[in-house]
């Protein structure tokens, strides 16, 4: 498949003018295509958003803990957050798809949305180093680390916490299903607390299938102590 975002549109995206168009390309290709996927740059951009939103935790907190900022950076750092901010840019727009992708709603997928936005990520620190991709990050997540006064609780953590306080058996979660295609996959998961109560939950993987497993039975036993 030939084409891709031109110079113009990643700096535009990006904040910084590319060297190497190729890994931008490369950053925007679905697997779907035939040509070389965003993987490799998405493993290595998940590394740099962690490590920038770590250091920024690190420098803007001074007094947190270590189990405050783990608890901060796992919400920063989300495949949810991170498909927001996608989204909001648009990336799905200039992600170049097979046609069966395509028709499958690849170009609406909040997975893919998320994967390209680490994987551009990874191609603009290879590209021009840290400190262009330090700017776009905090460009894009500064607001909300400043904005998050008090720690973000997982719903999986508050559950966990939950059935410990109450002397429970702790949260134990099943795969229900798994549909869709690959590259827009659909997961429902169970979650049960011994024989006391049972909730589901979908989601677009696993992990934000039980978050959603976990708002559900959280408010279960919200509403029987009700």
């Amino acid at each position: 498949m030939t084409g891709g975002a031109s110079a113009e549109t990643i700096a535009a995206i990006t904040g910084a003018a590319p060297r190497d168009l190729a890994l931008y390309h490369e950053a925007l290709t679905h697997g779907s295509s035939g040509a070389a996927d965003y993987q490799r740059l998405e493993f290595l951009g998940d590394r740099v958003l962690g490590l920038v939103i770590a250091s920024e935790l690190f420098r803007r907190f001074p007094q947190a803990s270590e189990g405050e900022m783990s608890s901060r950076l796992h919400v920063l750092a989300s495949g949810e957050t991170c498909a927001k901010i996608a989204q909001g840019l648009d990336l799905n727009a200039h992600v170049r798809f097979g046609s069966q992708a395509i028709g499958d709603g690849g170009r609406h997928s909040g997975n893919i949305a998320a994967d390209v936005l680490e994987a551009l990520i990874g191609a603009l620190w290879l590209d021009l180093g840290e400190d262009p991709a330090r700017a776009f990050i905090v460009q894009h997540w500064g607001a909300m680390i400043d904005g998050q006064v008090a720690a973000p609780k997982h719903p999986k953590a508050a559950l966990q916490e939950w059935a410990a306080a109450k002397g429970r058996r702790p949260p134990e979660y099943s795969l229900i299903r798994r549909e869709g295609p690959d590259h827009a996959p659909r997961f429902r998961v169970g979650v049960t607390i011994g024989k006391l109560a049972t909730a589901e939950g979908e989601g677009a993987s696993k992990q934000a299938a039980e978050k959603a497993a976990a708002i559900a039975m959280l408010a279960i036993l919200e509403g029987q102590t009700e």
